[in-house]
């Protein structure tokens, strides 16, 4: 994050550069500092910290602070491995479970907090309202499209998960405003998925795109009013020609469970009683009492 943000520190403005000086010289103490110090250290107004910190890729300065503390704190000291033939059982289960919490590390301190906030709201309007959501996903992705399916269906959410290509692009020509389709795609290349998003956006629903940026499935998604058409980009090492993709899988399953979990804590409290009652029925029925 630092050294991003160093590389790019000459694009900036003048004043921007200050603030700049002031996070490389004391990094854990830009996270600590209020606006008002960290502006009287830059010698600069409030609001050009705010804008530093959107420059530089970031929602605000809370959201700047946030994954830096992560950094900080923490630190990232893992970075992606490639698994070689040579390797030892115990050599590739280090690093896998690596490459994993580079990953998830990686993605935390990118992904985009506004973004999010926009899919969630699509999706527990949807939900509340009883509007269709439709997940659409094809091979590896194709199994996160029901894993979606099945959290959002234990939340008393009507949703279904879709692969075969004919039948999406039905589902996709039957979406209507307040509708919403999660579109899938490690790639984000498939000819099929960019014919669906197109179609379920031009009939007005939400589409949200989980998928890498950059790639024309991301491309859809417009940079500015596009509230109709999110993208939850999410990049990492892993070549999506691999034959069995692990870490993009891994991540696809992270921003679903945020998903999940968001959308179920702004469902009204009835649907929380319903989601209590289908675990207390499967826990009467998966455990044999002990004599």
């Amino acid at each position: 994050m630092l050294t991003r943000i160093e590389a790019s520190r000459l694009a900036l403005p003048p004043a921007e550069q200050r603030v700049a000086a002031v996070l490389m010289a004391d990094p854990a103490g830009f996270v600590e500092s209020p606006v008002t110090v960290l502006a009287e250290r830059a010698g600069v107004s409030k609001p050009t910290v705010v804008r530093f910190c959107r420059s530089v890729g970031y929602d605000g300065l809370a959201d700047f602070k946030r994954k830096l503390a992560g950094i900080v704190n923490e630190g990232v000291p893992f970075v992606h491995r490639a698994v070689d033939e040579d390797d030892q059982p115990r050599d590739i289960h280090i690093k896998l479970i690596d490459n994993t919490i580079a990953a998830l590390l990686k993605y935390r301190e990118q992904a985009s907090g506004e973004a999010y906030e926009r899919a969630i709201d699509a999706l527990a309007q949807a939900a509340v309202s009883g509007r269709r959501i439709e997940f659409y996903g094809v091979g590896n992705s194709g199994i996160v499209a029901q894993d979606a399916q099945h959290k959002f269906f234990r939340l008393g959410v009507f949703s279904e998960a879709i692969s075969d290509g004919h039948v999406q692009v039905m589902s996709a020509t039957m979406l209507r405003d307040g509708d919403c389709a999660v579109i899938i795609s490690n790639s984000g290349r498939s000819r099929g998925l960019l014919d669906v998003a197109e179609i379920a956006s031009g009939n007005g629903a939400t589409t949200i795109l989980i998928t890498a940026s950059g790639s024309p499935l991301a491309r859809l998604a417009r940079p500015t009013g596009a509230d109709r058409q999110i993208l939850l980009a999410v990049d990492h090492p892993e070549d999506h020609e691999r034959y069995s993709p692990m870490v993009s899988r891994q991540l696809h399953l992270m921003v679903i469970d945020i998903l999940t979990t968001a959308v179920a804590l702004r469902l009204p409290d009835d649907r929380r009683a319903v989601l209590q009652q289908i675990k207390q029925n499967l826990g009467s029925r998966l455990y044999v009492t002990q004599r």
